[in-house]
């Protein structure tokens, strides 16, 4: 199973507290920790504007910066976005930025990409925002716009959505793949995003949950079926959020220490109802435990954990932890 760490940007209130002229030296300094232990594959931000799960005033770093940043700043990890939102930029453009990355990173980016969902983010940005099977049509169009631009160097479209003729992507990427810079196609929706991913990505992100889980995975084996493509070449990964302790204690200390941390900003009652439905959906317990989870999961298929630490930009040791006990039990 391969490791991935997102790393906090100020979307889910994870620098609160601390000054903004040092936030990024925070970012920078655990991308650089991560990059020198090789059990993280990759690391990863967030593509939004304003905080969740309410907007506020606090500090949200945009994605595609942190990208190049952290492209300049580490030497080996892999470095993703879960995931960029198509419509925020136009996907001529977004594919020159990512090419850039490419190389400033030597090769190490990966392209999550999706839809988009945050409605108060896109009329806030001036976006609108689109139905549903607008956003579906814009994240199509503009997979084959990344596509061509990424592996012939010049993409053209006619589409409903994007029109691009004869736009220039040169250098190409360093990494040449199927798809040139690798794509991750985030979102199970089973009748649209799924059949995307079945035609388009090398990677797939939806729910993590072993129900979930089983049920998304079968829907995307069956687009691949109706396709004529080889479902094995799908990795499928998932996101976590990661409460970990060696005692029951240390478990609960660390989430009531969450629900404390968000309430000084989201308020009482809606600061403990976030950290309720966000540790209930992460992975809570001691290594022992949350490795076993792991590995009824890779039973499943999703070979690839994308880890979120609620508490990484102030305290390291469930980073330390989960690192020493929970990635040697999957190796």
């Amino acid at each position: 199973m391969k490791f991935g760490l997102f790393i906090p940007q100020g979307w889910r209130f994870d620098l609160v507290g601390i000054d903004p002229a040092r936030q990024w030296a925070t970012m920078r300094d655990l991308a650089i920790r991560a990059d020198k232990v090789s059990d993280w594959e990759s690391l990863w931000v967030y593509d939004h504007f304003h905080t969740t799960p309410q907007p506020s005033d606090q500090a949200t770093h945009e994605a595609w910066t942190l990208m190049s940043a952290f492209a300049a700043s580490t030497e080996r990890i892999r470095l993703g976005q879960m995931c960029t939102c198509m419509s925020y930029r136009n996907p001529a453009y977004l594919a020159k930025v990512a090419a850039t990355v490419d190389h400033v990173s030597g090769g190490r980016v990966e392209m999550g990409i999706g839809a988009g969902w945050y409605e108060h983010e896109w009329r806030a940005y001036g976006y609108g925002f689109p139905e549903a099977r607008d956003r579906l049509g814009m994240l199509r169009e503009g997979v084959q716009i990344f596509q061509q631009a990424w592996t012939k160097g010049v993409s053209s479209l006619q589409g409903k959505y994007y029109q691009v003729d004869g736009a220039i992507c040169q250098p190409l990427p360093i990494q040449q793949g199927r798809s040139g810079i690798p794509l991750w196609i985030a979102g199970g929706g089973e009748k649209v995003t799924l059949k995307i991913a079945a035609q388009y990505a090398d990677y797939t992100n939806f729910a993590g949950d072993e129900e979930t889980f089983r049920t998304k995975s079968d829907l995307l084996a069956e687009h691949c079926a109706n396709l004529g493509r080889d479902f094995g070449e799908i990795t499928r990964s998932a996101n976590y959020n990661v409460f970990i302790g060696e005692t029951q204690r240390e478990i609960d200390d660390k989430v009531a220490w969450f629900a404390d941390h968000l309430q000084k900003s989201l308020g009482e009652a809606a600061g403990a109802e976030h950290a309720r439905r966000t540790s209930a959906q992460g992975l809570v317990g001691t290594p022992e435990q949350i490795a076993a989870r792991l590995k009824t999961l890779e039973g499943l298929g999703m070979t690839y954990a994308i880890t979120y630490f609620a508490d990484a930009a102030y305290d390291r040791s469930s980073i330390d932890l989960f690192e020493q006990q929970v990635i040697p039990a999957l190796r």
